[in-house]
């Protein structure tokens, strides 16, 4: 793949070809990091397996109300990441796990996939302070996500997901993705990465 030049004076962060699992809280970069990555083209659109995008062509709307059973729902949702990430390290491609994935539970789920494959995995942390966070989520239109929701996954994402635990749980590289906090956008952010 073609990729734009990194400018100069930059060190180049380098992604093998296998599992990309993006670690951080709602609100933290996450989205706006990997359409950074595809606009400057370091990744195809299509090796992007993104829960919101699988809830949103499975659902439409996110589901609210007495009947909704977010547990089933979230299975639902979940289940067909697995299945897409399985097709495209199957057949030989990278894919890049696009969810919160604060929990121990959630990347076991994606590592033990990784692993029948053979695919290393690559930990990409996106680490924003919750005052960060709150003020990156309202300026979103997720009425699905609230504040308290923000602040519960930073609490997780503080206790479950540091570098040593990722490299504990099979990571193979784990890298901080940076962020407002340390005044680099999106773009800038996805300049120091090359995925081979």
């Amino acid at each position: 793949m073609n990729q734009d030049p990194v400018p100069a004076g930059r060190e180049t962060i380098r992604v093998p070809s296998g599992l990309v699992v993006l670690v951080g809280p709602p609100a933290s970069g996450k989205t706006s990091f990997v359409r950074a990555l595809i606009a400057r083209r370091r990744i195809d659109a299509e090796a992007v397996v993104s829960s919101d995008e699988i809830r949103a062509e499975l659902l439409g709307e996110p589901p609210a109300g007495p009947d909704c059973d977010g547990d089933a729902v979230d299975a639902r949702v979940f289940e067909e990441r697995d299945r897409r990430i399985i097709a495209r390290l199957a057949a030989g491609r990278g894919a890049v796990a696009e969810s919160t994935n604060v929990t121990p539970q959630a990347r076991a789920r994606l590592l033990t996939i990784a692993h029948r494959f053979d695919a290393p995995v690559t930990v990409l942390r996106f680490t924003s302070d919750t005052t960060d966070l709150l003020r990156q989520n309202s300026e979103r239109a997720r009425p699905d996500v609230s504040a308290a929701d923000v602040r519960a996954y930073a609490a997780i994402m503080v206790r479950d997901a540091g570098t040593d635990q990722l490299r504990a749980e099979g990571a193979a590289a784990v890298h901080d993705v940076p962020g407002r906090r340390q005044g680099v956008t999106p773009v800038e952010a996805a300049e120091r990465f090359s995925f081979c």
